[in-house]
């Protein structure tokens, strides 16, 4: 497989400034060092299914997790941009990111925009350093994707909470330091997405039962979480009491815009792009013209979620675009897989040695979740056909 920097397809700096060039680069050369020291193997959607703490340590330790915190909170105070730069390029190479990813990637924004003093100075800097990982509570049982119709409910008790209810496809919840919880503190009235707040959990915890729940390959990247009478104190409250929806809709901006929701099959569109510099096969034109589609459409969907780098790094809260980028992008991770089935004549195998046929076996499993995570097409483009005021 080419290294960073040396793949078949390349990503160039297209918009980005100049400066973060230096970074770029920077980046390109740890990644290969670490893969020349087998420090990792190149996956297919590594933001998922690499999880490796002692990686995600290594990033904190050269300030690539936390980038746009504030230095007062253990951050750097770098821009979208760079941080857009840094998770490029490890997505790109396969890297094993799944650790800190989902903490890194919105919950930090999050605690930062709405956590308490305290919250902030305790979590946030764990997080830049790579040591706290966590999940994310939202989605139900019977629930599918309408998010306001959650049971999972959080009842004053004295100085506290109880928290009843359960949770489902809770990605990493088995290794987390922590989870995001979303439940009802009000009963849901005429306006649904009212009474809803957002706690912080630390796992593990009593009254929390977490059991995994196996994928095709028996993989058991998600979990179903249980919560039965655990009992968090007044200030696990994130943010305002009742203004959950509110929260919620915020962070999903980070969830869904992000170069992962392209580049999860990146490293099998690479692999195969390279395979067809020496094909002489007498369907090699048809399937070059096939690759060259993937790679043109990946630009451009590259330099949408661009811009939602930049509109956050302006401070804007880019809802519609982010949600078009989700689910343009994650209908391009699964025609990738695709067209590679259709023109690279490699049966899928996990096991092969060979890393084309390897990759393709990671992508098809990973593919069922692609349009699934951080909501389902549906709804992305109800998000979009609400904000361009279609009724």
């Amino acid at each position: 497989m080419a290294g960073p920097g040396d793949s078949a397809i390349g990503l160039e700096p297209g918009a980005l400034p100049p400066e973060t060039e230096a970074l770029r680069h920077e980046v390109r050369a740890f990644l290969r060092d670490e893969l020349a020291a087998g420090a990792f193997t190149p996956r297919v959607d590594s933001w998922m299914t690499g999880w490796d703490p002692a990686f995600s340590r290594r990033l904190g330790e050269r300030g690539w997790l936390g980038m746009t915190m504030p230095v007062a909170y253990g951050g750097q105070g770098r821009s979208a941009l760079d941080r857009f730069v840094v998770i490029e390029e490890l997505l790109a190479a396969g890297a094993p990111v799944a650790a800190h990813w989902i903490a890194d990637r919105q919950m930090a924004p999050s605690l930062l925009a709405n956590g308490s003093e305290e919250q902030k100075r305790r979590w946030i800097p764990a997080i830049a350093r790579g040591e706290c990982f966590f999940a994310i509570g939202m989605s139900e049982p019977d629930s599918g994707s309408d998010l306001a119709s959650i049971r999972t409910r959080a009842e004053r008790d004295g100085d506290g909470w109880r928290l009843h209810g359960t949770k489902i496809w809770t990605t990493g919840a088995h290794r987390a330091h922590a989870m995001v919880l979303l439940a009802r503190t009000a009963p849901p009235g005429s306006d649904r997405h009212a009474g809803l707040s957002q706690f912080v959990v630390p796992l593990p915890l009593d009254g929390v039962t977490v059991r995994p729940i196996r994928g095709l390959a028996g993989e058991g990247h998600f979990n179903e979480v249980v919560f039965d009478g655990a009992r968090l104190p007044y200030e696990a409250l994130l943010g305002v009491e009742g203004e959950g929806w509110r929260q919620v809709t915020a962070e999903l901006a980070y969830e869904r815009s992000g170069p992962e929701r392209l580049l999860s099959t990146f490293l099998l569109l690479d692999l195969f792009v390279a395979s067809l510099s020496d094909a002489e096969r007498g369907d090699a034109g048809a399937a070059r013209e096939a690759a060259g589609g993937l790679v043109a459409r990946l630009w451009a969907l590259r330099q949408a979620s661009l811009g939602v780098a930049v509109a956050l790094s302006e401070g804007r809260a880019p809802d519609v675009p982010a949600a078009l980028v989700k689910d343009l992008g994650t209908r391009f991770e699964n025609e990738v897989i695709d067209v590679v089935r259709r023109h690279a004549r490699v049966e899928a195998d996990p096991a092969s040695p060979d890393p084309l046929t390897r990759a393709l076996a990671e992508a098809v499993v990973q593919a069922p979740g692609f349009t699934l995570r951080g909501g389902t097409n549906e709804i992305l483009r109800g998000v979009v056909a609400r904000g361009l005021g279609v009724r």
